[in-house]
């Protein structure tokens, strides 16, 4: 054992492992003439044929920074300066200050270029919004986009007619209409707004007819009241019933029905299609007709002054007062004139008029 001969040790590792240093045993100074395989000295005798390479996937690595290594004096260094030492020193640490650097930049890269999508995708997502109309809060409100719904500009809806307009308005009736000859009551009831003696009356509306019963009745209280009409000098008031005893009835009735009432009473008014006071009945008759077309003596744009002055002559029949006549060219004609059939009497021709006290 002592005495036996020195044997050189057989390597831990048979076949030298790429990039990993290769142990041999015991370092041997005296082996200068070694060759450096991978940066570390190895003895010729010792030396075994490395294992066949086997290349595995090839990944694409990083590309990788050039470092240039200096010395501390700041001289680069050559592949001449220093010995196996230095090189073996060198070529690991260039190995891995290029890895770190490689895996610096792709982590700069991807953090860079998530960056600039994220710039980029919310720049265009601004852009977007700015496009938009928006609320007071910030929201983007959708009911304001034109591209999704049609603009449309709001309307209120039209006022109904006030009563002035419809009693400008003409109406629609066959003046040969011949109704059925029954009547429904205006269904209300307006007091009588003023002094002395009041008379009660209601309004009847032959059924049919297809006219505003209810406008016809205000148009009655109206003009009785009107302190131009027979109330004016406060000698009687009108009040309108719709139950209990009238004293008298006004009926708004069809050209043939308003004639047989009036022939009830001796008078004919199919010659001119007129209305009239039937005495002998309570019914003061307003041929509807008229009511609805008025009369070529007043005209189209007169047909509230002509109304009013229908309701004021025939309820003036039935007060008691006969017809009468103009007597000055040109003056206002008296509310008891037929105007209806004519302005010019005996060749005095007069202008229409729809009240009693027409300066009230």
């Amino acid at each position: 054992m002592y005495g036996a001969p020195r044997r050189t040790p057989a390597p831990l590792f048979d076949t030298p492992m790429h990039g990993t240093p290769r142990f041999q045993g015991p370092y041997d100074p005296s082996a200068e003439d070694a060759f450096v395989r991978g940066g570390h000295p190895v003895h010729e005798e010792t030396a075994r044929p490395a294992a066949p390479f086997v290349p595995g996937p090839r990944r694409e690595a990083p590309p990788r920074p050039v470092v240039e290594e200096t010395d501390e004096s700041g001289t680069e260094a050559g592949p001449d300066a220093g010995g196996g030492n230095a090189r073996r020193t060198g070529g690991l640490g260039r190995a891995f200050t290029g890895v770190a650097a490689a895996a610096i930049t792709t982590v700069l890269a991807v953090v860079v270029a998530g960056q600039v999508a994220e710039r980029e995708s919310g720049g265009a997502a601004q852009s977007r919004a700015a496009d938009r109309p928006t609320d007071r809060a910030g929201a983007e409100n959708p009911a304001s986009r034109s591209d999704d719904r049609p603009t449309r500009t709001p309307t209120a809806p039209a006022p109904p007619p006030s009563y002035e307009e419809l009693m400008a308005r003409q109406f629609p009736i066959d003046p040969k209409l011949h109704g059925p000859g029954r009547f429904d009551a205006v269904p209300g009831f307006d007091k009588a707004p003023g002094k002395g003696r009041k008379i009660r009356y209601r309004i009847d509306v032959e059924q049919g007819l297809g006219l505003d019963g209810a406008l016809f009745a205000q148009a009655v209280q109206k003009t009785l009241n009107d302190p131009r009409s027979w109330a004016g000098r406060g000698e009687m008031t009108f009040e309108r019933i719709s139950s209990g005893d009238p004293d008298f009835v006004i009926t708004l009735a069809s050209p043939g029905t308003t004639g047989d009432w009036c022939r009830k009473s001796g008078l004919d008014t199919t010659v001119d299609n007129v209305s009239c006071d039937s005495a002998s009945t309570e019914r003061v008759m307003i041929n509807a007709f008229r009511w609805a077309q008025g009369s070529e003596t007043f005209g189209p744009a007169a047909m509230h002054a002509y109304r009013q002055m229908l309701i004021n002559h025939e309820v003036g029949h039935r007060l008691g007062h006969n017809h009468v006549s103009c007597r000055t060219p040109g003056a206002l004609a008296p509310v008891m004139q037929q105007q209806t059939k004519s302005l010019d009497i005996d060749g005095v021709r007069c202008r229409p008029n729809p009240w009693v006290h027409p300066g009230s």
